[in-house]
């Protein structure tokens, strides 16, 4: 099961912006919004959480007072326009400060970071289950978003500030880094060979000299700097 996740914010766009980004994040789950402080208190009598994207600058009631008032606190990352209250957002063992507006990658870090410490708190067999890797991603793509089973990626490309996901026959471009995949991604199976290129160790055909060749006849070069990625084939 994802995380479940609830936004309390008084600004719809950064209501808007967290939905948008958790799409892309197979393992997190946004299942109630609040505008309010006084809002969420109801709200989280009522219904089970596991993480909060909470803001600071609130009416009636600020985000680190309610967490003060809080006596069972979910795992929380702020979300802020207000750098100065950094410090003592991480003296009440806050996971993560984002200071808006972020960017995706240092979502999907924040995110990452709070799953972490959830698999940490939980039985050792709930961590198990909560450690498997996503079988689908959720892929944004000329304004919409894809769902793409994981299997069916031969390897990934960087692209700039984009990343092609290459299928048998096509691919999907998407707004997102190299590096925020690699994090994402089994790494058994997706096995970094380049600085631009990612490769999905169930499509390789053969390795021959530096040289990684897929099943779909594509030929990729291994960077000087990730020989020792020809051990993870074996």
């Amino acid at each position: 099961m994802p995380l479940q996740a609830l936004i309390i914010d008084d600004e719809p766009l950064a209501h808007e912006v967290i939905s948008l980004y958790a799409r892309d994040i197979p393992f997190l789950q946004i299942t109630g919004h609040c505008y309010q402080a006084t809002e969420a208190l109801e709200y989280l009598s009522k219904h089970h959480i596991d993480l909060l994207f909470l803001d600071i600058q609130m009416p009636r009631i600020k985000g680190l007072d309610l967490l003060k008032i809080l006596k069972k606190k979910p795992l929380v990352i702020i979300t802020s326009a207000y750098g100065e209250f950094a410090l003592e957002s991480f003296e009440l063992d806050v996971c993560d400060y984002l200071l808006k507006p972020f960017a995706f990658e240092r979502f999907l870090k924040a995110v990452n970071k709070a799953m972490e410490q959830y698999r940490l708190q939980q039985p050792a067999e709930v961590a198990v289950e909560k450690s498997t890797a996503p079988d689908q991603l959720f892929i944004k793509t000329d304004k919409r978003f894809v769902q793409l089973e994981v299997k069916e990626i031969f390897y990934l490309e960087s692209a700039g500030n984009y990343v092609k996901l290459w299928l048998k026959d096509a691919f999907l471009l998407t707004p997102r880094t190299l590096t925020s995949f690699e994090e994402q991604l089994p790494a058994g199976d997706f096995i970094r060979i380049h600085k631009s290129f990612i490769v999905n160790k169930l499509h390789v055909n053969y390795l021959e000299g530096n040289m990684v060749v897929l099943k779909n006849g594509k030929t990729l070069l291994v960077g000087k700097n990730y020989k020792n990625a020809f051990k993870l084939f074996t």
